[in-house]
């Protein structure tokens, strides 16, 4: 071993053992961590065992578990077991924790009794951020994401599902009976081997049947009409053309440094009815009276985007163009144009359709537009519609404030490019982090405690990547 550089013999004892501090450098992120967490008003934060019992054995403090957690998943180690494992051969986990190892089920039970606290800390982050003028701009992008939860695909029914299982039971069953039918023309000796083995599965798929049809009855009491075995509020969606069980995480995202200033949970599959909540709650967090915000056409719905503009947040959102009429080449109502001053529309051809009456659909009064003698006459109505009847244009009593909407967007072309190099980045971060399973623990509270840490550990490594380990310390400090 001569020419190499030799370590110490592991039989060599030592007179003075060296400090622990010296292993984490002044650089170190765990200091980050402690500071933090050692700033926090547990008691205020909603923490339980705060205040330790007269009796009985002394109980780990919750700020130290809180900095094993925060740790964890700072460097995805998200586990309850791995984190006890860190907790007795991790020299920063050693250094965070003054050398404390509490097992798997005390950490895990933490974190499951003190979901509501965790999630505080995660918007005490954000206050943090707000005082050091992180948040600085009066815009955010908005978007959802799912992601997977602890229920495999086989294990959730929904109407269609249980109709094609049922039906592949029903099959399945009637090819057993005809091989019945076969195997009793066989000679005697592979008749009995053959009708015992078709009988034996023809009962297991009846039992499953009947499984399946007190599923279908739990699943038809459910307001949505589906049902998940393992993960009871997780739900069937669709992402990107590819069905997965699991749920709709809505972020709200800091154009300037990028950091996630409001989050929920939701197992709603639709981001559709999300925006105005999500606004107001993110225009909470920024401090801001002003707020603009910009999403993709997914949250385009005109009564969210009124309560929006109801209460000052201005919107950045294309249209969600759903008419069929496109795709056959036919003309839209966005080829039709809209003349104020006589409470008329402009139709392609330059005719003009008149009010007639006012309906209400879905809780929005809507002002109808038509020209009989116009239409009769018309030599491209084959391209506005094919009935027979006038083609008829509806109008929201509160139109133009999308209309101005669609002006901001036309006005701000960056908007779209804004959205997605600010929105994307956080979620393809926190799903890379997660691994392939993305959620560990089941019901939507307890979710979404978890997807708190989640923010909580991606906004502080960007505060730290921002300002330095030392500059943050400073700053919780001061």
């Amino acid at each position: 071993m001569k020419r190499f550089v030799v370590g110490e013999s592991r039989s060599q004892s030592t007179l003075l053992p060296e400090l622990l501090d010296d292993y984490v450098n002044e650089d170190n992120p765990v200091r980050v961590i402690d500071v933090f967490v050692d700033e926090l008003d547990m008691r205020e934060l909603g923490f339980t065992g705060v205040d330790p019992q007269a009796t009985g054995r002394p109980a780990y403090h919750p700020a130290m578990l809180l900095k094993l957690y925060v740790y964890g998943y700072l460097n995805r180690t998200q586990s309850s077991r791995r984190l006890e494992r860190e907790s007795h051969r991790n020299v920063e986990v050693m250094w965070l924790t003054g050398r404390l190892m509490p097992d798997f089920k005390t950490i895990a039970d933490f974190r499951k009794d003190n979901g509501k606290a965790i999630q505080n800390v995660c918007r005490e982050f954000v206050v943090l951020c707000r005082k050091l003028k992180l948040l600085t701009e009066s815009m955010v992008a908005i978007d959802g994401s799912k992601f997977k939860a602890v229920n495999a695909r086989d294990k959730n029914f929904t109407q269609a599902k249980m109709k094609r299982r049922m039906d592949d039971i029903d099959k399945s069953i009637d090819e057993y009976m005809r091989q019945l039918d076969t195997a009793d023309r066989q000679e005697e000796r592979i008749r009995q081997a053959d009708t015992g083995r078709l009988k034996d599965k023809i009962a297991k798929l009846k039992d499953e049947m009947k499984r399946l049809k007190k599923l279908n009855a739990e699943m038809l009491k459910q307001p949505d009409k589906q049902i998940s075995l393992t993960d009871p509020d997780a739900r069937s969606m669709k992402t990107r053309g590819i069905g997965i069980v699991g749920y709709n995480v809505q972020t709200a995202v800091d154009v300037k440094n990028h950091l996630i200033v409001e989050h929920e949970v939701t197992n709603n599959g639709s981001d559709r009815g999300q925006l105005s909540s999500m606004a107001k709650k993110a225009r909470q967090s920024m401090g801001s009276d002003k707020l603009e915000i910009v999403a993709d056409r997914g949250y385009y719905k005109s009564i969210e985007i009124k309560a929006c503009d109801d209460v000052g947040i201005i919107t950045y959102l294309p249209e969600a163009i759903t008419s069929q009429g496109r795709k056959a080449g036919r003309f839209t109502k966005q080829d039709f144009r809209y003349l104020p001053d006589t409470n008329e529309y402009l139709c392609p051809s330059g005719e003009r359709l008149q009010w007639h009456f006012t309906t209400n659909e879905n809780g929005m009064d809507l002002h109808c537009y038509w020209s009989f003698a116009a239409c009769s006459v018309c030599s491209v109505k084959q391209q506005c519609t094919t009935s027979p009847q006038p083609r008829r244009i509806k109008r929201w009593e509160h139109e133009n404030i999308l209309e101005a909407m669609k002006l901001r967007l036309k006005l701000k072309g960056d908007a779209m490019r804004i959205r997605r190099q600010t929105v994307e980045h956080p979620f393809g971060t926190i799903k890379a982090w997660m691994g392939a399973t993305h959620f560990l623990t089941r019901t939507i509270d307890r979710v979404s405690t978890e997807m708190s840490m989640h923010v909580l550990a991606y906004n502080l490594k960007r505060v730290i990547n921002m300002m330095g380990v030392r500059g943050l310390v400073q700053a919780i400090r001061a």
